[in-house]
């Protein structure tokens, strides 16, 4: 199944129009044509099912045959992480943590943190992008950039965790209870958390973890913090 995005469809949608781009890509790359099936998403659990009826290469038309609401039951897994130097290293982890299972998002500017100015339409490109790949039908949340300080303070349900490299007395994920219940885990920049922030973490209820026994880049930690988690919900 090829799956599109279009932010504003609804399910009382007769018909719909493709960009001149997407009818390019249906018509060339998937060499589609009329009858054919054509499955189309807003990110929020709709799955749009149609039928190409105009295989225009400048304007694909389909008409309406069917929806399907498709709810999100997975626990909620939030990562905070500081925004690498480099875009396409931040590229990289929003693409994979969104195949794996990410649901949301916060980009955070840390003491150490290299880059503190974020492009959002990038980097919701990227996500859509990758639900499209992966065919899933719920968009991640992706939350405006702010400073450490303000994330940790604001108040959140969710188990809170803080990933770091320095000496102190850190669990592995594996040990975390309730693994199964909503998550945030932060993720520092390259210089990692300084010993203020870890300080400000703890105070605000965060629990201390280390994701691996080597120093990893950024959006490596970033990762493997979604993969592990992803594997110990399924084994639990």
């Amino acid at each position: 199944m090829e799956l599109f995005y279009i932010e504003t469809i609804s399910s009382n949608m007769n018909e719909v129009k493709f960009s001149v781009d997407e009818s390019r890509h249906i018509i060339k790359v998937l060499r589609k044509k009329n009858g054919d099936p054509i499955h189309i998403t807003n990110g929020k659990g709709l799955e749009w099912v149609g039928e190409i009826t105009n295989s225009d290469i400048r304007k694909v038309t389909a008409k309406y045959n069917s929806n399907c609401i498709h709810k999100n039951n997975k626990p909620n897994l939030h990562i905070a992480i500081a925004p690498p130097k480099s875009n396409d290293r931040m590229d990289w982890f929003l693409e994979k943590a969104t195949e794996i299972g990410i649901t949301e998002i916060t980009p955070i500017i840390c003491d150490h943190s290299e880059r503190k100015v974020i492009k959002p339409s990038r980097m919701k490109k990227i996500l859509v992008g990758a639900i499209k790949q992966s065919n899933q039908f719920h968009l991640p949340q992706l939350n405006p950039i702010c400073t450490f300080k303000q994330f940790t303070e604001k108040k959140y349900l969710d188990i809170k965790m803080i990933a770091h490299c320095r000496e102190g007395d850190k669990k592995q994920l594996h040990q975390i209870n309730n693994i199964q219940s909503g998550l945030i885990i932060l993720i520092g920049p390259e210089g990692d958390f300084t010993k203020r922030e870890i300080e400000i973490a703890k105070v605000n209820s965060y629990a201390e973890i280390s994701l691996s026994s080597q120093r990893l880049r950024t959006e490596t930690a970033g990762i493997v913090a979604c993969n592990s988690i992803a594997t110990l919900r399924k084994a639990n």
